[in-house]
């Protein structure tokens, strides 16, 4: 039996910067007195002059990174998703999103997989705090391979991004012949019952969950979505046309997220049954992450149940 590589995504990010730093020479990382825990301590490490650590102050790391992007530095500004989303908000909005500013936001630990941290830093708001600015590419990667390719992606393309990356370290999902791109999802199995769309963490859970559905006879096709703003309406699409239900996988609150996103999609163009896997509209608690991925149905047997139930909606 092969080993089972489990790296956090988080780490991934760290190491794709001081790989960015070694071909970019104006390439400058920012954080927020979260180095160690972020991994921009990498790049710290690596490259010290071009590393600023700008304390316990998110907002003002926001408007240093849009002042740097100005200058034509490439920017990445990091701290943990709770701090970088929530608290410095209105300086993403109005220093970055209106004026379209070239910095890219690097916000680790998120979802509740921060486990015993608990509900302060366990940020299920995030994606949905970032889809109402407009402009704003959100992307939230499913492993370290993922991840990596995210980080440089995000790199090349001009304006605002938020990625999404995690402190829990989880399965790797992709190999070295996977082809990332910006707002493009990717099945990762066909089928003819019903569509899983999932994204980050729950991608490796929705995995599962198809070979749970496989064995009770039902059909399952898989996406893995980490592009959640601009959504891939085209897959979508397809993906409701091809099965006639949907099934959301995500951590994150169930209401402002993939979910939210897809169904926006597919109430409008292509009304089909949608049910959604996530955190119920409340907030975490202190503990071990995989049990508490297990108490709020972040796993593979809820999403095979809400699969079947998807099914059950069909006409």
């Amino acid at each position: 039996m092969s080993e089972v590589i489990k790296t956090a995504t988080r780490d991934a990010y760290g190491k794709a910067l001081c790989e960015l730093g070694e071909k970019n020479e104006k390439l400058i990382v920012l954080d927020a007195d979260l180095a160690a825990a972020t991994k921009t301590g990498m790049f710290k490490k690596a490259f010290p002059d071009r590393f600023i650590d700008c304390g316990i102050a998110e907002s003002n790391m926001i408007g240093i990174a849009a002042g740097l992007a100005t200058a034509g530095y490439t920017v990445f500004a990091s701290s943990f998703a709770m701090f970088a989303a929530g608290r410095a908000f209105e300086q993403i909005r109005n220093t970055l999103g209106y004026p379209h500013i070239n910095v890219k936001i690097g916000a680790t630990h998120a979802g509740i997989s921060v486990g015993e941290d608990g509900a302060s830093h366990q940020c299920c708001e995030d994606i949905a705090l970032m889809r109402t600015i407009p402009g704003m590419t959100i992307i939230n990667p499913a492993d370290d391979v993922e991840a990596r390719l995210a980080v440089l992606a995000a790199a090349e393309m001009n304006g605002p991004v938020y990625m999404r990356f995690g402190r829990l370290a989880v399965p790797r999902v992709f190999d070295e012949n996977y082809r990332f791109e910006i707002g493009k999802g990717v099945y990762l199995n066909r089928g003819t019952d019903v569509t899983i769309i999932a994204t980050g963490l729950l991608v490796e859970r929705a995995i599962a969950a198809v070979e749970l559905l496989k064995a009770e006879g039902i059909s399952a096709a898989l996406i893995n979505m980490a592009t959640i703003k601009p959504i891939d309406r085209e897959i979508v699409l397809d993906a409701a046309r091809a099965t006639g239900c949907i099934v959301t996988a995500e951590e994150h609150n169930v209401i402002g997220g993939l979910g939210s996103a897809v169904c926006e999609v597919v109430s409008e163009n292509l009304p089909v049954p949608v049910l959604r896997v996530g955190v119920e509209d409340t907030f975490g608690k202190s503990g071990p992450a995989l049990e508490l991925l297990e108490i709020f149905g972040l796993n593979a047997a809820n999403i095979a149940e809400k699969a079947k139930r998807a099914v059950s909606l069909k006409k």
